[in-house]
């Protein structure tokens, strides 16, 4: 993905058929949609690519046990079709997605006799509603078995447990590589690129005026139709179109911790059905750490939202409920704040109770607006949305949606199976090393390495896989524009271990100093920006 030939396309005076504002899942997802079926389509994206919600999910590929365990006791058809949707699109996202995506137990531990039937029956529902598109039957354990396979569970009062499936998958490289995938098949995507303002004749939507916030430069781009895909800032975009539109997008904070493997099973996550407040809580094993979250409660809308010191202790105090060895905050190696878009609904007072379905909305502008849902059904939400714009604007694709069956950057061919020893034979690199890579990038791994000076495997730091080769391949390949695009997003580092990344990012600039031709003063401010982001949120 090459930026300077994308700003070329950008700033090339083309109408296309479809400009997309913002670069998380959905919009990229839109992207891909569009350009697969012939259209001509333009992404800008003010940050990096899921600089903000995208790369803070809990990492899981789900139907949504919540919807349904919802649906069966209010009979609510709403969360059943949620569920239904959510499982189908949850077999799409594991098939399209190998090397990102895989199959993950979870353990739901029961300390109540009369929670073993009520939460088997909604699990075996749960397999019943994904059909053929299984992943895995769920079935009970004993109290004997569901300690051995969690042996930080605390025993005292524990009657069972159940297991089910569901998935797991890097977030952030997986924006990453809808956006590579939109990239290759003609669409124009360019990150740090911002919609300043839209135009308009006639009441209608023409173009948007743009800003390249790396060099400062303004035009415009023409567009049949606009796609508003900001997320949580979806309402500051409707706005641009109508300044009296009123806001239909509400935030819910999501708090995650990471801390050592030692507190999660090795081979399977661990599902608290319901906390003190309802809620889920999830333990998870998560790139050789332990990642606890989420929280769900009301929130302001902004960049890098700081985890409140009063959801990190919430997340603690539950986790201690239920495992046998102490978690403080001492242990916490990261921690990081979400910000989930929820379609707003004024008669709604709970977060946790607001349908995360997703909405489209035509604005009397034109501006077509798709906000809600989840990471599992980005597809879904990317093919309503160009269908939308297809009939509204009478464009003419040469096909109708394709992603359902589209192999993404890095699965046309990828080796489950050998492609670990193959990168460890070929390139002489440590188990750990080669299946980071391996998982990462896929059938594109070699490239990787391939791209790489005579000491291209050497670690970025001694205690994570991650080598000074993907800093470089970041930046020449797959539009890296900051230390922190390298060590947050394109690596998981920041999000993993603060401190490990706050020892690589030295490097880390020093390779980008000479691949992108930083001087000193663009040096120090990286170093300065790591800083901050590590310091206060990433």
């Amino acid at each position: 993905m090459d930026r300077r030939s994308a700003l070329r396309a950008l700033q090339s005076g083309e109408t296309f058929d479809i400009l997309i504002i913002g670069g998380g899942a959905t919009g990229c997802g839109i992207a891909i949609d569009a350009a697969s079926r012939g259209l001509t389509a333009a992404l800008v994206e003010r940050n990096d690519f899921a600089e903000g919600a995208s790369s803070r999910s809990t990492k899981l590929v789900h139907g949504g046990v919540r919807y349904l365990e919802l649906a069966i006791r209010r009979l609510d058809r709403g969360q059943y079709n949620l569920v239904r949707e959510g499982l189908r699109e949850r077999s799409v996202f594991l098939k399209n997605a190998p090397h990102l995506a895989r199959r993950l137990p979870l353990i739901s531990p029961l300390y109540r006799w009369l929670d073993i039937p009520y939460i088997f029956a909604g699990l075996r529902i749960y397999d019943l509603l994904a059909g053929k598109l299984g992943i895995g039957g769920s079935r009970l354990l004993s109290r004997a078995e569901t300690l051995r396979r969690c042996p930080m569970l605390k025993a005292e009062g524990l009657k069972a447990g159940v297991l089910y499936y569901d998935g797991q998958f890097s977030d952030a490289r997986m924006a990453l590589t809808l956006a590579l995938t939109a990239a290759e098949l003609g669409a124009a995507i360019a990150s740090r690129v911002e919609v300043v303002g839209l135009r308009q004749e006639g009441g209608k939507l023409t173009g948007a005026r743009i800003l390249d916030r790396e060099t400062g430069a303004r035009w415009d781009i023409e567009a049949r139709a606009i796609i508003n895909a900001a997320g949580p800032f979806s309402d500051s975009v409707r706005r641009m179109a109508d300044p009296e539109a009123p806001p239909i997008v509400r935030a819910s904070s999501g708090v995650h911790i990471v801390v050592d493997k030692r507190f999660a099973p090795a081979d399977a996550g661990l599902m608290v059905p319901r906390t003190e407040d309802g809620r889920v809580l999830f333990i998870l094993p998560w790139q050789g750490h332990a990642l606890i979250g989420a929280t769900d409660e009301p929130a302001g809308i902004e960049d890098h939202p700081r985890p409140r010191r009063e959801a990190i202790a919430y997340l603690l105090r539950h986790v201690r409920r239920y495992l046998s060895v102490e978690v403080t905050e001492k242990n916490i190696l990261s921690v990081w704040s979400g910000l989930r878009p929820l379609v707003n609904d004024p008669k709604v007072t709970d977060t946790a109770h607001l349908a995360r379905d997703y909405l489209i909305e035509v604005g009397n502008s034109g501006l077509i607006t798709i906000c809600g849902g989840k990471w599992t059904t980005y597809r879904k939400m990317a093919e309503d949305a160009v269908n939308h714009a297809v009939a509204r604007f009478n464009l003419s694709p040469k096909c109708g949606c394709r992603t359902a069956d589209l192999p993404l950057a890095g699965a046309p061919n990828f080796d489950a199976d050998g492609g670990v020893e193959t990168l460890r034979s070929v390139f002489a690199l440590d188990l750990d090393v080669a299946a980071h890579l391996h998982h990462a990038y896929g059938d594109r791994a070699q490239r990787v390495m391939k791209c790489a000076a005579e000491n291209g495997a050497v670690r970025l730091h001694p205690a994570h896989p991650y080598i000074e080769a993907e800093v470089l391949y970041a930046a020449r390949f797959e539009a890296a524009l900051s230390a922190m695009d390298v060590i947050a997003r394109r690596l998981p580092l920041a999000f993993l271990d603060r401190e490990a990344a706050r020892g690589a990012a030295p490097r880390v600039i020093e390779l980008l100093a000479a691949e992108l031709g930083w001087d000193r003063r663009r040096c120090a401010v990286e170093s300065a920006e790591a800083e901050r982001r590590l310091t206060e949120a990433i």
